[in-house]
Order: structure tokens, then sequence, then C-alpha cells
């Protein structure tokens, strides 16, 4: 089996190869190329890549490329792992959105509709020349903001799921709360990437069983005060709202004091920076041969788990269905939004593809925001896809985190401003 991982020259890339090592029973990668314009950088991470391999006693070829046609040629799953801008980029979007009293952050409000309009032209021409090198290959999509990436490349037509860490993050600290393996944790989990609510937990029989018991109740009352702390959401609201809102929701829960948060703390690019610059530093050294530790503070934790779940399911390595939480096409499973509306919910996988399974309704109090993001996003990829600052303002004034004519206007001209070099039509 052949992977590629298109933007291989991450820091972020010790933490797959770490899974892929001692998944191998569940995925036998043959040969893994890393994909990057940034050679130096590159070999960087290729060569900490082949000893972890070698220490884990697994016998994958990695190789590089800096031409994505010839690095994804013959791969069955192209893995899409992009930060277009670069860390610099991404201190853009969470700084001045704050200047106009505004959430700053990479993944929703104004700075992820600015990583979004330069991320998808990207996105889809890489996916292109995959297309045209590699027809049959899977696109899994890591890129944020998943939700919009996912949709634009299945718009195009291409063969392509997006993948989160949100749910496998929360199976993993329910399954600790619990004192049972993760496989016997089944998540009710529903929404649009980094808006999705846990609004039931099951403790399975058996892993992968159909029978089970609902314990959701049963962690808010015992676990209720650490499961909000890691929300950062107060404690009675949770337990009022009876669900696991992602930490996520709380740029929409908590938005004024979230701005006043960020104003203090500085932004998470910069620390996310520094940490990179320690990372590479230590990936330099011929002796390490192991995931460092600090890598876990740079973020993305589980994603490794979840990408060997999903990828084996695809390419039918075992020959089984699953189930995963993934983002992929509606068809009709949340009937309020449209069929090509790109959802969050777990679905059944395996070598046929990827089925969203049936969801139960939708409260109120959460399909109005979903609604409300959907129709947010369906704009943010028409300017995404055509430009023009009439479309930004549109899907400015539609975001809920926005709204007001003024703030839209102001947020727009911004938005443009920092992100002229990126955007082909400024």
């Amino acid at each position: 089996m052949k992977l590629a991982i298109v933007g291989g020259g991450s820091t972020y890339t010790p933490e797959l190869i770490d899974g892929f090592a001692r998944l191998r029973d569940s995925l036998p990668i043959g040969e893994l190329v890393l994909v990057d314009p940034a050679a130096d950088r590159l070999e960087l991470i290729a060569g900490l890549a082949r000893r972890i391999f070698a220490r884990q006693g697994h016998g994958a070829q990695v190789s590089t490329a800096t031409d994505v046609a010839a690095g994804v040629q013959g791969a069955d799953a192209v893995l899409l792992q992009l930060r277009v801008g670069g860390q610099a980029a991404r201190n853009q979007d969470e700084t001045w959105p704050l200047e106009c009293g505004c959430v700053g952050q990479e993944t929703t409000g104004a700075g992820g509709l600015a990583k979004a309009l330069r991320t998808v032209p990207v996105v889809l021409e890489i996916a292109e020349q995959v297309r045209r090198a590699n027809p049959d290959a899977w696109i899994v999509d890591f890129t944020n903001p998943v939700g919009i990436v996912t949709r634009a490349l299945q718009t195009a037509g291409h063969k392509a799921v997006g993948l989160c860490n949100v749910a496998i993050g929360f199976q993993r600290k329910f399954a600790a709360h619990l004192g049972v393996a993760p496989e016997f944790v089944r998540l009710d989990h529903v929404g649009l990437n980094h808006l999705t609510w846990e609004r039931g937990v099951t403790l399975l029989d058996a892993p992968g069983a159909a029978t089970g018991r609902e314990v959701l109740p049963e962690l808010l009352a015992g676990h209720g005060e650490e499961i909000a702390a890691d929300l950062h959401l107060p404690l009675d609201v949770v337990r009022r709202l009876g669900v696991v809102p992602s930490y996520y929701l709380r740029y929409f829960y908590q938005h004024d004091l979230v701005v006043e948060e960020l104003k203090e703390q500085g932004s998470r690019a910069a620390a996310v920076a520094a940490i990179e610059k320690q990372l590479l530093e230590m990936y330099a050294d011929p002796t390490l041969d192991t995931k460092p530790e600090l890598l876990g503070k740079r973020g993305g934790a589980f994603y490794s788990e979840a990408a060997v779940q999903l990828i084996a399911a695809l390419l039918g390595t075992d020959g089984t269905t699953g189930v995963q939480v993934v983002n992929t096409r509606n068809d009709g499973v949340l009937p309020f939004l449209p069929d090509d509306a790109v959802i969050e919910v777990p679905a059944e996988v395996d070598a046929a593809g990827v089925r969203p399974l049936p969801q139960r309704p939708v409260e109120p109090l959460y399909a109005g925001l979903i609604a409300g993001v959907t129709a947010y996003e369906h704009l943010a990829l028409e300017a995404a896809l055509k430009g023009g600052r009439g479309r930004v303002f549109d899907a400015l004034l539609a975001h809920p985190l926005v709204g007001q004519i003024d703030l839209a206007d102001r947020l727009t001209d911004r938005l443009i401003d920092h992100n002229r070099a990126h955007l082909g039509w400024a």
C-alpha cells in the first residue's frame, strides 16, 4: 500500500508517522511519500520518519517529492494537511478580527473565512493533480476549515472525505472517565466541523456491538466538572443542556468573553511558531527516533489513530465496515440542510465509500446554529471559488459571529488587505 501526505514537511507529520508505525497491522503501508515544496524541511521530517519506522520494526519506505503529481503517482490515498501562508498568515487571522471586536480564530469567524479563501483554490489545484495522476486515490482532508474544504472537493467531484480529531478526542476522554477501552464507547455526534454536540454516549456491550447502554447522564453527573473545565464552559450550562458541546462552541456561546481573553493572551499562532522552532531543532538530531513529547503541545491529538482507522476502512485492508465520525455530504441526513452541505456525523466506512448514518431530529437550539453556519459556509465557498469583495462581505454578513453591516464592511476590508498576496482577484 502506498500513501502520500501533501504538506509532509509539517512539524506535525511525525505524529502521523508514529500512528502508522504503531498500528501497522491495521494499515500495512509499504511506501510513504512526503510531498512539500519546502525541500530542506521535507528532508528533515523524512529522516525522522525513517528512524521512527526503523525503531518500530516497520519496513515502509519513505521518499520525498516537491512535485505533487510525481508524489501522488500510484498512491492509494492522499492526505492533505496544508497551511497556506504558514503560521504568519494564521497569526494575522487571529489578530486583525480582534481590532473589530470579533473572535480571532483560524477556523471560524472572519479569520476562518480568510483561511478558507487562501486554502480552497490551492487544495482544488492539488486535487486536480491527484485526479490526473491517480484518479482512483482517496483524498483525506485534514486541512482547516475542514467542512468548507471538503465541500469544495466533493462539489468538484473528487473522491474525498474530511477528518477532524474532536470526536476521537471525546471518545478517548469519555473512555478514560468510564475506565474502559475507547472501542467500547460510541458517540451520538452531530453537527458541522467545529460545530458539534455529543447528544449521547453509548457504553457498548462489546467493541463494534449494536447494543449497549446510554451513559451521558452518568458522565455529566460524575465527571461534569472535568468535562466543563475542558470545554471552558460553565458546569451549570453543560448540565442544563444535557449534551457535551465541542470546545469550539465557546466562540459562539461566550463570544465577547473570549474576545477579551484573546486580547490578553496573544495569538495561538505565535505560541505554535515557537513550538515548531523547537521541534525542528529536535528533528535535526540524528539520534531522535520517537515523536517528542513537545509535539503534543502543538495540537491535533489522536489524529493518527483516526487517520489509520479511516484509511484502513476506505482501502478495505481488513474487509470490514467500520463506523467513524467524518465530514461528508449530507444527502438528506439532516433534512433542514441542503444535500450538498458537508456535515460531521458517524458514518459507515468501507471500500465502497462513506455512508452517513441516519440521525434523530436535531433540537432547535442546535439546528438553528447549524443551519446558519451552513449558509455561511455556502457563501464562503462561493467567495473562495469566484472572488470579489461583495462575496466576501456576504459571507461575513451571514456568519452568526458577525451579522452586522458596518462590522462586516470593516472586516471585509481588513481581510482583503491582509490576504491580498493570496487572493488572485484582489
